[in-house]
């Protein structure tokens, strides 16, 4: 058995298929003085043709799974537009009289090794970026296939160094059970895109193998625990089996539960809203039962272009999301850029610690001019539905109130012009740092809920980047800290009777529901995949029990000790219940 990484949960049991790591070698091939024309115009040429695939990639995708997903293609195409990447590639082909697809090869190998030896794991992630797009123009110039997965045989487990994107975009689910990677991170494109299509996923075993896996070879993997098994057992085959089955079935069982309201055991409430990134998205949610949209990440409206949003692009998004939610309500985040998420048509600043620099509320209040535009938006679209507005990354008072009064110009801007809006919007903020946890009944006595974003709140009050794998364990969000925290901001909106919701990973984790039970939290916030399984465990979960846990777990000093402490009160929860036998 190989411990590998966790990317994209589901149960896979078949024999593997070893896409081969397929490295162009050129040699170096000279050009005279007089075929530089040509070397050019076939690079601009190739260029322009893999611009037109990966844009059909993008719509291919977005049809599939939405714009969050598609919007990975928006780095590819960004690749073939970057000044520097172009001028290195021109450059050769100038200065050393080499052929196009010489000097694209050379290109990719020095930014490849480039990223490879920063820090930094996003950039490392992003070298595979450089080498797919670079692939798919050498395909071009040297007039040879793409590699092609098979789509005619029995289904299989992938077996491959490393996924590119453009690659994962042609696999069909029905053939292929799971992946395995020998690199690679949870958080990169590919496992993003798996996770978009439901595909198992397991990377980072390559220094884990004993000997290479070869095509035909039995394997059995589980992509949420992150395990891989090479030629197991009868016994292993017939154990993980059985699991898969269950697994399917307790799939089927939670979508039973769609319709059903979400009620403790001891008739206590909880809203159970969405995240999603697109009105597609929303769909799903639905299906799954969720009770409104208690975040709407709209900063993929800006990632999934090439310029800025109008206001009536903006407005024609919110709208129909509104109308699709018939009156739940509809809580707009408003551009929350910066960080992790760039715009390919607007240059940020360099930073030398992005995630606490430039972004989020402070651009929008920065770029006024872009922020009413997103405001008038969303005025107009709460014409439609039950619209509130929520400000991401607050940290002050003076922030709530410089964006609430421009929320005020924009509502007189609108009246001016005749243009049917609705005003006086309930608008919220985001709890995700320290310094809004501290004011938090400041903030409570102005506006008209919070949000508590976990990952973020989880991330800065500790001082841990969860992506960085040195230090990932020191990421707890059960540490003592958090749950201090969490009572905190629950109690500071109690006085002023406002609700709380909770979005981010945590939210999801079915082993918090008495936290959020014993806090009296209003609403969670989740992804469409995570509503049914929150919900399974809100249902056995009593609010009266839960109160009493929490004050146990606030007085536990380590996160280790609180997790155990859930997991007992899930255990014994289950047990009193008669889901499960005592001693199993």
């Amino acid at each position: 058995m190989i411990q590998a990484l966790a990317a994209s949960e589901g149960i896979a049991i078949g024999k593997a298929f070893v896409l081969p790591n397929w490295e162009w070698e050129m040699p170096e091939q000279k050009i005279d003085v007089g075929d530089l024309a040509l070397e050019f115009d076939r690079l601009y040429e190739g260029v322009n043709r893999s611009k037109t695939e990966i844009h059909q990639m993008k719509s291919e995708l977005d049809e599939a799974v939405g714009i969050q997903e598609a919007s990975i293609f928006d780095a590819h195409l960004a690749i073939l537009d970057d000044p520097v990447f172009m001028n290195e590639i021109q450059g050769i082909i100038q200065r050393q009289y080499k052929a196009a697809e010489v000097a694209v090869k050379e290109a990719i190998d020095h930014f490849v090794t480039m990223f490879d030896l920063l820090d930094d794991d996003y950039m490392k992630e992003r070298a595979l970026d450089i080498k797919d797009v670079g692939n798919r123009l050498l395909k071009h110039l040297l007039g040879v296939p793409e590699i092609a997965l098979p789509t005619d045989t029995q289904p299989f487990i992938l077996v491959v160094r490393e996924l590119t994107p453009s690659q994962l975009i042609h696999l069909k689910p029905d053939v292929v059970l799971g992946i395995v990677t020998m690199v690679g991170s949870p958080s990169s494109h590919s496992a993003i895109m798996a996770r978009a299509f439901g595909i198992p996923l397991v990377m980072g075993v390559e220094a884990k193998l004993e000997a290479p896996i070869a095509t035909g070879d039995l394997l059995i993997m589980d992509g949420g625990a992150g395990l891989l098994h090479v030629m197991p057992d009868a016994e292993t085959v017939a154990q993980y089996t059985e699991l898969r089955k269950r697994h399917l079935v307790a799939r089927e069982q939670l979508q039973s539960l769609a319709q059903v309201p979400a009620v403790t055991p001891d008739g206590e409430s909880l809203i159970l809203a969405a995240n999603i990134s697109s009105v597609k998205e929303l769909d799903a949610a639905l299906a799954s039962g969720a009770e409104g949209v208690g975040l709407f990440r709209t900063e993929f409206l800006y990632m999934d272009r090439t310029s800025f949003p109008t206001e009536e692009e903006q407005y024609e998004v919110y709208r129909a999301a509104a109308e699709k939610l018939n009156g739940q309500p509809l809580i707009v985040r408003t551009l929350d850029i910066g960080g992790d998420k760039q715009l390919d048509y607007y240059e940020m600043p360099e930073e030398d610690n992005p995630f606490l620099g430039y972004r989020a509320i402070r651009f929008s209040l920065d770029r006024k001019d872009l922020f009413k535009i997103q405001l008038r938006a969303i005025l107009r679209a709460a014409a439609h539905g039950d619209v509130q507005i929520m400000y991401p990354l607050i940290a002050s008072l003076t922030e709530v109130r410089e964006a609430n009064a421009l929320l005020t110009e924009a509502e007189r801007e609108l009246a001016a012009e005749g243009v049917p809006y609705r005003g006086g919007l309930p608008t919220g903020v985001m709890i995700e740092v320290p310094a809004a946890v501290l004011i938090a009944d400041l903030l409570a006595a102005e506006v008209s809920f919070f949000s508590i974003g976990t990952n973020d709140l989880v991330q800065f009050t500790l001082a841990v980047d969860r992506m960085n794998e040195q230090i990932s364990h020191l990421y707890e969000p059960f540490h003592p800290a958090i749950i201090r925290m969490l009572r905190t901001v629950t109690e500071a909106a109690g006085r002023y009777g406002i609700p709380v919701s909770v979005c981010g990973e945590l939210a999801g984790d079915v082993r918090a529901m008495p936290i959020w039970l014993g806090l009296g939290v209003h609403e969670l916030s989740l992804s469409a995949q995570a509503i049914l399984p929150v919900k399974d465990a809100m249902l056995r979960t009593p609010a009266q029990q839960s109160r009493q846990l929490f004050q146990e777990l606030f007085q536990l000093p380590t996160a280790l000790e609180i997790t155990e402490r859930l997991e007992r009160f899930h255990a014994e929860t289950a047990l009193a219940e008669g889901k499960v036998k005592p001693g199993v």
